[in-house]
């Protein structure tokens, strides 16, 4: 518990919850549960304060703050967010340690007055963002021990990301108390119902599954929260959609949902697998890992750091992992024109075969930096594949940047629509579906 946490509560209702069973039967009273959103990634903390009300049996998310916190006390450029209802610019945060970024992002949170909207119960809870569930979390769970130990387990298959998660929960526990449930929310956990012959690698059957190989998928939420969107839009249940989801930033993949679930995605065993990404390769020859380790005399370790770190966008142009700064130069500079190419037709190259596993769309959706706001890059992904009945509108297509809507042509057959994602807004609210549903008797 850190000394400081008055400061805390004098912006922050805590509400009288002292053990989880206090939720029990509260279901029907809350109106509105306040929720904290922690993403640990390797070097930062992004952070959410989340409003989740309950209205007519539905939960709506509205964000009251977020921000970021860079690990190891390098600096940080301001970060555009919103206090309450009035739009101001965070502090520029920093911190030495997980420890130090948990603290002050509470802090900056601390600083978010009261709702205005009216409930008869006041509660905050933790919502945790973890990329890993491997095949033991295929949903959110409420942590404890329990779970904390399984998430250690699963170390060796994100070794970049679920140890910061596992730190980033401890910090956060040690900084809220007990009394504040936390719940994590898995990105692999959507991918979960992948049927056997798309998750499955063509390896000696036995040695795969005594080192837990398979493909898992990534950006789960992202693709859900797409998914959702569209469906509300369109005005169908999630389960009658049957659609492609395009997460296109800096990291890209590319899912085939089928009456709501998804039944195959671009990242596999990590999310080094599929699409040209910015430092990321996308699907090569295994061999060529081996290949360049005996031609450049280096390890494997160090091959795969090359195809994480210095490859995708980057290491085609040779200037940048930045879709934007390549845009710009495509005209001048022969190798970012290629880096363009090369990361629209692979997207094309998956959307077709997609709509090959589906037996055709209802709509393909763009989402990520990218995806959301580089009207370009989206009509390059789609040019060649009206045979399919994917058509852009071009008016449309040019005045979707940052905002969300349809994009497609009138009478096209497969519709296109841009989605402004929002990952940490669907974590608060499995966060509070996970906590009620824990507390049902």
């Amino acid at each position: 518990m850190v000394s400081h946490r008055p400061a805390y509560e004098s912006a922050v209702t805590y509400g009288d919850m002292r053990s989880y069973k206090l939720h029990r039967g509260m279901s029907a009273e809350v109106k509105c549960l306040r929720i904290v959103v922690l993403n640990n990634g390797s070097s930062s903390l992004k952070f959410d304060l989340i409003d989740v009300l309950s209205k007519d049996g539905s939960l709506s998310p509205r964000t009251l703050a977020h921000g970021q916190v860079e690990l190891g006390g390098r600096s940080a450029d301001p970060r555009s967010g919103t206090l309450g209802a009035e739009s101001t610019t965070l502090r520029s945060l920093v911190a030495s340690d997980r420890k130090e970024a948990i603290n002050r992002a509470l802090e900056e949170i601390s600083e978010v007055p009261p709702d205005e909207v009216g409930r008869s119960i006041y509660v905050q809870a933790v919502g945790h963002r973890v990329v890993h569930g491997g095949d033991r979390f295929v949903s959110p769970v409420l942590i404890d021990h329990t779970v904390l130990t399984g998430l250690e387990d699963l170390d060796e298959l994100a070794p970049l990301h679920n140890p910061a998660a596992v730190e980033g929960i401890k910090a956060a526990q040690e900084a809220l108390g007990p009394e504040v449930p936390m719940v994590a929310v898995f990105d692999t956990a959507f991918h979960s119902t992948l049927p056997p012959y798309a998750s499955t690698y063509a390896l000696p059957y036995e040695m795969a599954e005594r080192n837990r190989i398979r493909r898992y998928g990534f950006h789960g939420t992202a693709h859900e929260y797409m998914l959702k969107q569209y469906a509300e839009s369109a005005g169908i249940s999630p389960q009658e959609a049957t659609i492609i989801t395009l997460q296109l930033g800096n990291g890209c993949s590319a899912t085939a949902i089928r009456h709501g679930h998804s039944v195959d995605t671009s990242m596999g065993f990590t999310p080094l697998e599929g699409l040209v990404m910015g430092t990321r390769s996308g699907d090569i020859d295994p061999t060529i890992v081996g290949y360049l380790a005996h031609k450049e005399g280096i390890s494997a370790d160090e091959v795969e750091s090359l195809l994480n770190e210095r490859s995708g966008l980057l290491g085609i142009s040779g200037r940048s992992g930045d879709m934007r700064e390549l845009l710009a130069a495509a005209s001048s500079d022969p190798r970012a024109e290629l880096a363009i190419e090369l990361f629209c037709y692979r997207v094309r190259k998956y959307i077709g075969a997609y709509l090959a596993a589906l037996g055709g769309a209802q709509a393909v959706i763009f989402g990520g930096g990218i995806g959301e706001n580089s009207p370009i890059i989206r009509a390059r992904i789609c040019e060649g594949l009206e045979w399919s009945g994917l058509l852009l509108d071009t008016a449309r297509n040019a005045e979707m940047v940052g905002k969300e809507g349809r994009i497609s042509a009138d009478g096209a057959s497969i519709a296109s629509h841009t989605v402004t994602v929002n990952e940490a807004s669907l974590i608060a609210v499995h966060t509070v579906e996970c906590i009620r549903s824990a507390a049902r008797p």
